[in-house]
């Protein structure tokens, strides 16, 4: 055995010799263009290997490469363009100068299907890198979104934990809903109906918006209200790479409004019972107050019962993301945890998600991969309490001496707003379940010939039980009550995308063609009874809720197939021209009226390429765009053009007769066709100074026709509604991008984007006149919104001298300090003396004039910085917190100036003991514009030399606000909420850390 030692180790040698003498090092330094500074954790990878390296502290690096041959070097590096670099064979060192990110010609923006070179691009599209997303922590990916899309219309109105953003695009088109029926549709990694608020923001590596006809008509009935289409990211080939996203805080209560204190109240009461002529001085109270009243008034018994409700409270969110891959193999996988605590005690939301991404290249023709997302909801949901902590008198006290809570403070009829607090009284708790999973195949067969097919699954299963004791607010100490709903989604969706892509002399043409089958399914029951045995089983035990028991189940179910065609031609890279046809077929609507197209084309002119704009050398871009297209909407339920029977129950004396039947309220309609969109799109984009200010103008226009809208039937028909085809809406309007790289130090950098959008929104047409009027907030109006307030016009309050005056639209009809409104018109459209329902008129809508943002982003050296402003100006509201007015106090309400003789205001009217007020709703209604500093981020991020000792790439820290300044001429709440006093909005204050290895 001896002699097979030394003939080892002389081979040993001999090999080690024989790959010492292949390979050859290359040294370098990277650089960053913008400051001239060297670029430590620059990942730097020999194409078509995995061989790679970091660059160190001073951006140096070295790599063992193969010797006597070109080789190909990929630099990346987060916030700079990837590049590649060449080394000769006879070249040992190299110098690299990495360009800071910015909009790039070439940079890939992904469309319906498919993707497309900016410089490409015929539609209105808007790009987001998933950095912009992270730059701020959100509880979802639309809150990011807010100030950076022109035409995007997001606020957030719910304070709630775990609740995000609403996000309308060019306003709204439908009008029977125009809550849900004008949702955009949401795209994840080519995945219909994913739950966009599941996923974790450090997933995402972009976000394309797309808002015109042209580039939504590929989803044509899917795509009437704009796309939001969410790339999250992949595996990459090199050594894996793990980043690890956390950051945690408080959260306080942003602009509540106050309600009346203990004193103010008192005297708000006085004053009732003084216009009633009942009280002249405290000696009378016994008139106003019951005697448990009198006597916490004496001891000064004060209380204020939002404020017991309002709590601070806490967000964390954690999210770890791996990395990597070979050339065929790429796996992203993510695990992310997000835990709020609401202001009010019993709300909580916690989110559980995973995701993993594996992109298998087979060989040269197959290429497979599967991408799947699990979201584990666990929500604790607060009945609301501010109603009632509102309405009850702010006196006396909330526990007994012995720390019991008083269900019923001064022996009166109201429940403690805190009875729901108390431990085993209140619980609602929703768990919900979604997994999104879909594989793929993708054949290459012939060069520029692609066929992908993917079939995906979106499930849902949701259980959400609610138990109230005796002693809570909905058991108003008689009952109590326990429920479990159980509701399951099951979303099937196969679709088959073939693209031909092919370059010959100046021509550039791409085909693509689409099939697709959508499948919506859901199934939903539910059970409970009242006065369970034991209430500490909650509503884990139905069976021992001995008393009115109730259940029901449900089934529904919808089917959409389509195919769609488009072609993207292009000559010489200055001519574009893209043409798309779709048609749907929606299982929702009439028999002969479920199929229908959806065409749309569009044309770009690059400018700047033609031969007479080379002298104008400050021009980088310039190119004109215009498009005109139709989508569809099939916006009603599943069987809502069929008639049905309603079970009534029915019985004989004591005795139960047969099953009855009558006609459902909802007649169906045989004859419902698909509601229409038709869009015309004008652009331009542009750059100068070798793009340090670029930008996009859009104008658009669109037309919606065929309006489906349940319509209200004549009385004597015997049914309520019917779904019709009737009217048709337009929007059109204005909408500018702005970004400007201000300072490009070597240093100091700073970048500044502006959002501008203004949009008139209006109902064209109705049927049987001009006004469907519902109540003051839910009228239809032709020439105005969809949502509009429709009511009297409030002019002030009636004053001292002016009794004759108001003794002119009837006796006793209006005394001094009651609300005054205008007589506007009578029936010949004048004036007539009196109030009528004629003199009703539009207040304001909800539909802002314009909505705008504007983003800061400052780098100095390791420090970065972000300020975000965002504003929505021109929208009027209806305040719940204004209405909390009761005149004759019997209850709390909101803290506003009324009038008294003392005090001739023109707010709110005089408080009466037993007068009736008129007109309430017009106290509500105000002009609600406001900007806010809606985000400041700072951050600072590590030396490499420090961390990289631990063999980290980077670390980065930041504190964050949150929602910390609003400008408005409301003073009493923030008007983002609109003054719904149930769900006040808040302010948060974050620190985070981004770590990379």
């Amino acid at each position: 055995m001896k002699p097979l030692f030394p003939l080892l180790a002389v081979s040993t040698m001999l090999i080690g010799t024989a790959a010492q003498a292949q390979t050859r090092t290359v040294t370098g330094q990277v650089v960053g263009d913008d400051k001239a500074e060297p670029l430590p954790g620059v990942t730097v990878l020999v194409k078509g290997t995995t061989n790679g390296n970091t660059t160190d502290n001073e951006g140096r690096f070295t790599l063992q490469v193969p010797d006597k041959q070109d080789v190909t070097l990929i630099l990346s590096y987060l916030g700079y363009r990837s590049q590649e670099v060449v080394v000769k064979p006879d070249q040992a060192r190299v110098e690299v100068r990495l360009a800071a990110e910015t909009a790039s010609l070439d940079d890939v923006v992904v469309i319906g299907y498919g993707t497309v070179k900016k410089r490409d691009l015929t539609g209105a599209v808007v790009s987001v890198k998933g950095e912009e997303v992270t730059k701020l922590p959100v509880t979802t990916i639309t809150e990011a979104l807010q100030g950076k899309i022109p035409g995007a219309d997001i606020s957030r109105a719910n304070g709630y934990a775990g609740q995000g953003a609403s996000i309308r695009i060019r306003g709204n088109r439908s009008i029977a809903n125009p809550g849900s029926s004008n949702n955009v549709l949401y795209i994840v990694d080519g995945v219909q109906n994913v739950n966009a608020s599941d996923i974790d923001p450090n997933d995402v590596q972009s976000i394309e918006v797309l808002k015109d006809a042209s580039s939504t008509a590929i989803y044509g009935s899917r795509g009437a209200n704009g796309v939001v289409i969410i790339t999250t990211k992949r595996g990459s080939t090199g050594k894996p790479k793990i980043n690890f996203n956390a950051y945690t805080g408080i959260t306080k209560v942003a602009g509540y409004g106050e309600f009346m204190s203990g004193p103010e109240w008192v005297a708000f009461r006085r004053e009732a019972f003084r216009a009633a002529g009942t009280w002249s001085s405290p000696a009378n109270d016994p008139v106003a107050f019951n005697a448990a009243q009198l006597d916490a008034i004496q001891n000064e018994q004060y209380i204020n019962w939002p404020d017991q409700l309002l709590h601070t409270g806490m967000q964390q969110n954690y999210q770890v993301g791996l990395s990597g891959g070979s050339e065929n193999t790429k796996v992203y996988f993510s695990l992310g945890y997000y835990d709020e605590k609401g202001l009010m005690k019993l709300d909580r939301f916690k989110r559980y998600t995973t995701r993993a991404n594996i992109d298998q290249t087979v060989n040269k023709w197959l290429k497979v991969g599967v991408q799947t997302q699990l979201a584990y909801i666990n929500n604790d949901i607060r009945r609301d309490p501010f109603n009632a902590a509102s309405q009850i008198v702010p006196l006396g006290r909330p526990y007994d001496d012995n720390g019991k809570l008083i269900f019923f403070p001064l022996g009166g009829s109201r429940p403690n707003p805190l009875a729901d607090e108390q431990p085993g009284a209140y619980e609602r708790n929703t768990k919900t379940n979604r997994l999104t999973a879909a594989a793929y195949v993708e054949l290459t067969p012939l060069d520029g010939l692609s066929f992908r097919s993917t079939f995906a699954a979106n499930y849902a299963t949701s259980e959400a039980g609610s138990f109230f004791g005796i002693n809570t607010i909905d058991g108003q100490g008689n009952r109590s009550q326990a429920s479990i709903t159980s509701n399951q989604d099951r979303n099937l969706s196969w679709e088959n995308v073939l693209t031909y892509r092919k370059e010959f002399g100046d021509h550039s043409l791409t085909l693509t063609g689409v099939g697709s089958n959508l499948s919506f399914v859901n199934t939903n029951s539910f059970a409970g009874g009242q006065n369970q045995v034991l209430p500490s089983q909650s509503f884990y035990n139905l069976a021992a809720a001995s008393q009115n028991p109730f259940f029901g189940s449900g089934f529904r179910r919808n089917d959409l197939i389509s195919f769609a065609g488009r072609v993207n031609y292009s000559w010489k890279g200055r001519y574009l021209l893209t043409v798309t046809n779709r048609a749907d077929a929606s299982s929702k609507l009439g028999p002969g009226h479920k199929w229908d197209y959806f065409p749309s084309a569009a044309i770009g002119w690059r400018i700047v390429d033609e031969s007479f704009m080379q002298n104008l050398k400050f021009l980088t871009e310039l190119k004109l765009r215009g498009s005109y297209g139709v989508s569809g909407n099939d916006g009603i339920n599943a069987y809502g053009t069929q008639s049905s029977l309603t079970n009534t129950p029915f019985s004989w004396n004591e005795t139960a007769a047969s099953p009855t039947y009558t006609i459902s309220g909802l007649v169906g309609n045989r004859e419902l066709g698909w509601e229409k969109t038709y869009t015309t799109d004008v652009g331009v984009d542009f750059g100068v100074f070798d793009n340090r200010i670029t930008g996009t103008v859009d104008y658009y226009d669109a037309k919606t026709k065929d309006l489906i809208f349940p319509f209200t039937q004549a009385g004597f028909t015997g049914v309520t509604t019917v779904n019709r085809n009737i009217g048709s809406t337009r929007n059109r309007g204005w909408e500018v991008s702005l970004t400007s790289q201000n300072l490009r130090g070597k240093g100091l950098t700073w970048s500044t984007t502006l959002t501008y959008a203004r949009n008139r929104e209006t109902i064209d047409k109705l049927p049987n006149g001009n006004v469907i009027a519902d109540d003051y907030r839910n009228s239809l109006i032709e020439g105005a919104p969809a949502q509009v307030y429709y009511d009297y016009v409030k002019i002030g309050i009636w004053q001292l001298g002016e009794e004759d005056e108001a003794a002119k639209y009837g006796p006793g009809l209006f005394l001094p300090g009651d609300i005054k409104v205008a007589d506007i018109s009578g029936p010949d459209g004048v004036p007539d003396g009196k109030i009528t329902a004629a003199d009703r008129t539009i207040i304001g809508s909800r539909v802002p004039k314009w909505t705008g943002g504007l983003s800061n982003d400052l780098r100095y050296k390791a420090f970065d910085l972000n300020v975000l402003l965002v504003a929505r100006v021109g929208q009027w509201i209806s305040s719940d917190y204004y209405a909390k007015y009761t005149r004759n106090g019997s209850s709390n309400g909101a803290r506003v100036d009324y009038w008294t003789p003392e005090n001739p205001t023109n707010e709110y009217p005089r408080p009466h003991a037993t007068r009736a007020l008129s007109y309430v709703t017009t106290l509500t209604e105000r002009e609600a514009s406001w900007a806010k500093v809606r985000n400041v981020t700072l951050g600072y991020t590590i030396p490499k030399s420090v961390v990289g000792r631990a063999h980290i790439d980077n670390v980065r820290v930041y504190v964050s606000g949150r929602n910390l300044y609003t400008l408005s001429s409301l003073k009493d709440f923030d008007p983002e909420g609109e003054g719904v006093i149930d769900r006040p909005l808040n302010r948060a204050y974050v620190v985070g850390l981004n770590v990379g290895f």
